[in-house]
């Protein structure tokens, strides 16, 4: 393993505890599915194989306990806690003399008994356990990892990785490095080398991409979800070998994915395979969160502010998008143009019922691993740094807690309710003054970023996405970073546009109404049907304002009749624009707009519209790159 190929450390689990809005959105979460799901889901209820029951025994108990311990531990929340625990502690129990642990009996995804060893749904837990040992010093998880790892190193030259686990072989590499760095076991280098030989070659897929159209054939390698989780194995191969080609296929294949297959909201489309740009394709919900923490793990190995900006991006908008404002339905495929969400044929791989609001729909693997979104990304929001300093990720509320400077106990507090605002307050609490350095990521979209330190202006030189800030520190030190947001139309395929403001996506909202189509105990199937007209083009000469509620951020920012920030657009209707099989067709090339007026246009963050426009037919000539914008506050 080489040094040094590790820009930033993850803090442990912990160590960040959510305020403000995110605070809220992890309260929400915990009172809707996932503080519930084991009472109302059969599939992590007590039945569950990870629990001692003769239920369901592959991935959804690990996948849903990948969610719910970070989100309790974050929370503080004790009735969490126990329910997290208790699927720790009956894995810890079920360890054997060789070191295989869980379910004796496994059913695959095709309910049959497998005959050969399958490793992925063990990969899962591991990073369960990893999390368990940060947040509570467990002093039997470190041995408990070791044995499983030698059981593996035993087994898995005659018994390979193969289907899920040798596309997802970066979830195992995860937790072997991490062992290492605790242990300084060599015998962990020897079975990570295995293990990466044995994974598929993400590497040269994303350096020289091939997949440039919409996939129709069933292949591990154009698999959403896989892809997602895909893009970070080059990144972990770096941190192994520190091969500048690793580092380049992260870049180069981000680049493909977004040119052939993107998507406004951040994500590239997969309604299960790769699918494309149409607007109307879908993207599953389980990519939307692995792909998050693939951009976690990127920013902790390099230490670039494009990793935090395509994370942020992607959780303050395609995250909250596919999730009721409540947390008690979701989505297993989104659409960016989204006019209506019902049980119908559409064309896309999976079924008619993938993007209606509910328990279940489609697939379950969304249910179970939809859980770890937000926490994981409260969980990352700063990281340690070389110098013993610190590096902000994203500037969400938070407090963070951290030895600094080789031993000094810190607290570092932000306020501001960033994204919704620009303007970010950084309060320093020190046990003594101490020199260390704090990076500060200045975003790509930001142009003029500022910071003030106790009121004096400090010059920013950001390298690499990260402004280092380094000098002495002193307790009650006050940072106030502001981060102008301009309004950019994004111009997309067809001369369509998409519009953004800083991180926020905005689009126009269409009238909701849900009309139930099951009903249970406390979680729903739901259709929504629109209320209002959807086929809006933009006029490309609209002067965007800005408006703010002047009032505090609501409980749930991501609600569109409650939303703290709009953006007032000009547009007409497009007599042109079509449904075409149940979706909103192509935006026209050459709108239709003849005796149609101007009407204003209303947008709002895409991820608070269930039913919304976010990709709008240009009309007339598009003005250059930046727009024009007024800021008004209500």
């Amino acid at each position: 393993m080489s040094n040094g190929n590790e820009a930033f450390a993850a803090l442990p689990l912990g160590s960040i505890k959510a305020e403000g809005w995110l605070y809220n959105q992890l309260r929400i979460q915990a009172d809707g599915l996932t503080g519930h799901l084991e009472e109302q889901w059969a599939d992590v209820g007590s039945s569950s194989g990870w629990i001692g029951g003769d239920g369901e025994s592959w991935e959804r108990g690990p996948y849903y306990l990948d969610g719910l311990l970070p989100l309790a531990y974050i929370l503080g929340d004790e009735r969490l806690i126990a329910k997290a625990n208790r699927w720790v502690e009956w894995s810890l129990a079920s360890q054997q003399e060789n070191g295989f642990f869980g379910p004796r009996v496994i059913e695959t995804v095709n309910q049959e008994v497998d005959k050969q060893q399958d490793w992925w749904h063990f990969m899962i837990m591991l990073k369960v356990m990893m999390q368990f040992e940060e947040a509570t010093g467990d002093e039997r998880i470190v041995p408990f990892l070791s044995k499983f790892l030698g059981f593996v190193r035993a087994t898995i030259e005659e018994q390979p990785l193969r289907s899920w686990a040798e596309s997802r072989g970066s979830e195992l590499l995860l937790c072997i490095l991490w062992l290492y760095k605790k242990t300084k076991d060599d015998e962990l280098l020897k079975l990570a080398d295995i293990v990466a030989s044995q994974t598929l070659d993400w590497t040269d897929i994303f350096y020289d991409f091939p997949f440039w159209r919409k996939v129709d054939e069933w292949d591990l390698r154009t698999h959403v979800v896989n892809v997602a989780m895909g893009i970070k194995m080059p990144g972990i191969l770096y941190e192994l070998y520190g091969e500048d080609i690793q580092r380049e296929a992260v870049h180069r294949g981000i680049d493909s994915l977004m040119t052939y297959h993107g998507q406004a909201h951040g994500m590239f489309s997969g309604d299960e395979w790769l699918s494309g740009t149409h607007p109307s394709q879908g993207v599953e919900l389980c990519a939307v969160v692995e792909y998050m923490y693939s951009m976690e793990q990127l920013t902790r190995i390099f230490g670039e502010g494009r990793f935090g900006d395509i994370l942020e991006k992607v959780a303050f908008n395609a995250l909250p998008a596919a999730i009721s404002k409540n947390w008690t339905s979701h989505q297993y495929d989104q659409q960016v143009n989204q006019i209506m969400c019902n049980v119908a044929p559409r064309s896309w791989t999976n079924g008619p019922d993938a993007n209606v609001f509910g328990l279940e729909p489609h697939f379950g693997c969304c249910t179970a691993n939809m859980h770890q979104g937000w926490p994981k990304l409260a969980a990352h929001l700063w990281m340690a740094e070389s110098g013993g300093g610190l590096a902000a990720v994203s500037y969400v509320p938070c407090c963070v807690e951290a030895i600094v400077a080789g031993g000094v106990a810190a607290q570092v507090r932000v306020s501001g309710e960033y994204p919704f605002r620009d303007e970010v307050a950084i309060e320093l609490t020190l046990e003594r003054a101490a020199a260390f350095p704090l990076s500060l990521r200045i975003p790509g979209w930001c142009k003029a970023a500022s910071l003030t330190i106790n009121g004096e202006s400090i010059a920013l030189d950001a390298v690499n996405g990260y402004a280092r800030v380094n000098r002495e520190w002193h307790d009650g030190d006050k940072l106030l970073l502001k981060l102008p947001m301009e309004v950019l139309t994004i111009s997309r395929n067809l001369y369509a546009v998409s519009v953004e403001r800083g991180p926020l996506v905005y689009a126009m909202p269409i009238a909701e109404n849900w009309q139930l189509l099951q009903e249970r105990e406390m979680f729903h199937d739901w259709e929504i049907y629109p209320g209002s007209p959807w086929k809006y083009g933009l006029l490309a000469d609209s002067d965007f304002e800005v408006k703010e509620s002047g009032e505090a951020i609501p409980y749930q920012p991501f609600d569109a009749s409650a939303s703290p920030i709009r953006l007032k657009a000009s547009g007409k209707l497009v007599r042109d624009w079509k449904m075409e099989g149940n979706n909103a067709g192509t935006p026209p090339l050459n709108p239709n707009t003849e005796g149609q007026p101007v009407t204003e246009l209303e947008l709002v963050p895409y991820g608070s519209a269930k039913l919304r426009i976010g990709e709008f037919p240009l009309l007339g000539q598009r003005k250059p790159v930046g727009r024009t914008q007024q800021l008004t506050r209500e």
